[in-house]
């Protein structure tokens, strides 16, 4: 009896807090399936023309309390290419959050973007914190890498690090070839949404420290970026000076991007351009390649990564029916310097550009079909054609035909 009572008490106490939570639960499935050729032989029998993606994605998240909130998220995965079949369990976005009239703070796995976008983009392990100073807004965080997923981060700063990434995921040796390079992030930024009551300016102090001391890379990035929208066009401009320290040598380096937008009412036109410094010929000049912490790859075909290229795209995407969309991107690729990248097509070992520096153009298409809110289906394909550009014009195109799914199962 005495101890029914005690039972009905707890009850009782706990029913108030019970009947107020209200947390969202629920499973997505994700999966891709591609295929890649070329118009030769260079893709090759090792390095497979199918692949294959598919993950499950629980997710929870409660922001029921008036300040506080939580969201977590994780992700089984299986991976087929080069014919191998690969299991990739992953933490995803998990964090903790509260927020006031004033800021807010996170703390755990969240997203972070610098202002461009191509220099630190992912998921990192940390903690972030944002104020509105009335002046606008100033934030600062603090994030570690050592835990993730290393094709997650994607980061391939020195040689070393690029070799960890290709490297195959072994369960008998899990931690040497699973776990990211292991580097410390910190930023510091300005962000005001409606300067002169239209633009809107972001400004940001980037650092990332290397605690692999082997390779004793370090870097800071100064990153400003400008958005003006006039009438239906909108004018995006963006820069960044970097500092490189590399075995207790400094150097400098530049990127940058110009963008305009034409908004209509169901589609969007834009030009992109971007800009990474490579390495000049005046050996004594303090100048070198622009090297960012996270790959952002530039192209669907072609993937290079933004150090010592340039990119001029095109992009339309339109909205043709309530639930069918499509796009289409046309870009060229360029080098910024004869040294830094060696990517394809320069890999093909045609001699005929070696002096030349237009890599050539992609031409990349999707098409996007959502019948219901719990379901996605997206067809793209396209190509990556040398001969439009001088460097290796006998080189092979490679094209790419995908399928991606995205189905809350609930």
């Amino acid at each position: 009896m005495k101890k029914n009572l005690v039972l009905l008490i707890c009850t009782l106490i706990l029913f108030p807090c019970l009947s107020l939570w209200a947390a969202d639960v629920g499973l997505i499935l994700d999966t891709t399936a591609g295929y890649s050729g070329s118009q030769g032989d260079i893709v090759s029998e090792k390095d497979g023309a199918f692949d294959y993606s598919g993950s499950l994605i629980p997710w929870f998240s409660d922001f029921s309390g008036n300040n506080g909130g939580i969201y977590f998220s994780a992700s089984a995965r299986a991976d087929w290419k080069n014919k191998e079949l690969t299991w990739i369990p992953e933490l995803l976005r998990t964090e903790v959050s509260w927020r006031s009239d004033s800021g807010e703070f996170k703390l755990g796995r969240m997203q972070y973007a610098d202002p461009l976008g191509f220099i630190a983009n992912g998921l990192f392990d940390g903690a972030y914190i944002s104020m509105d100073m009335g002046g606008g807004s100033v934030s600062l965080g603090a994030w570690y890498t050592g835990l993730l997923y290393k094709e997650r981060a994607n980061i391939t700063m020195t040689q070393t690090e690029l070799e960890l990434y290709n490297t195959a995921l072994d369960y008998e040796n899990f931690t040497d070839t699973y776990f990211a390079p292991r580097r410390v992030i910190s930023a510091l930024g300005w962000e005001h949404q409606g300067l002169f009551e239209r633009a809107q300016v972001q400004f940001t102090l980037l650092g990332q420290f290397d605690l692999a001391k082997e390779n004793g890379l370090y870097s800071q990035y100064a990153v400003g970026k400008l958005s003006l929208p006039i009438s239906f066009l909108v004018f995006d401009l963006g820069g960044c000076l970097e500092a490189i320290e590399f075995l207790e040598e400094y150097r400098f380096a530049a990127a940058g991007e110009f963008g305009v937008a034409w908004m209509f009412p169901a589609a969007r036109l834009s030009v992109l351009g971007r800009y990474s410094g490579g390495v000049p010929e005046d050996e004594e000049s303090k100048m070198t390649a622009f090297l960012p912490l996270s790959t952002v790859y530039q192209g669907e075909i072609l993937k290079a990564r933004l150090s010592g290229i340039s990119v001029a795209s095109l992009d339309y995407l339109g909205r043709f029916h309530q639930t069918l969309s499509a796009g289409v991107t046309a870009s060229c690729f360029m080098r910024s310097d004869l040294a830094t990248y060696s990517g394809y097509p320069v890999i093909t070992g045609d001699d005929t550009g070696d002096d030349k520096y237009i890599l050539g153009s992609e031409l990349f298409g999707r098409v996007i079909w959502a019948p219901i809110s719990e379901m996605q289906v997206s067809v793209g394909g396209g190509a990556f054609l040398p001969a439009l550009g001088n460097v290796a014009r006998n080189a092979p195109l490679l094209w790419r035909v995908e399928m991606n799914l995205i189905f809350a199962l609930f």
